[in-house]
């Protein structure tokens, strides 16, 4: 088996025990972003499988942006990045 050479690790293991690889991560081309897609982000970053500079290239955000996502899942989990649970979470 052929494994393609990349920069950082291929797999990191999750809290959870869950282990997270680049294949979860969502495609680069993403253009809707629901709440799964914006967790793998978040998780991918947090456990160092890619880097916050790699995933706004990648994924064509800006640093507010992933900051909010950031902030929102630390506050208050998967829940706070649906778009229709916005005005729920805004103000706490």
């Amino acid at each position: 088996m052929f494994l393609k050479k990349v920069e950082g690790p291929r797999t990191v293991r999750l809290a959870d025990g869950q282990v997270m690889s680049m294949a979860d991560l969502p495609p680069a081309n993403t253009r809707r972003w629901v709440a799964s897609r914006k967790a793998a982000v978040v998780r991918g970053v947090a456990y160092g499988l890619i880097t916050m500079e790699d995933a706004l290239a990648r994924y064509d955000l800006s640093e507010d942006e992933f900051k909010e996502w950031l902030n929102a899942v630390q506050l208050h989990g998967l829940d706070g990045l649906k778009a229709t649970a916005l005005q729920k979470y805004r103000h706490q």
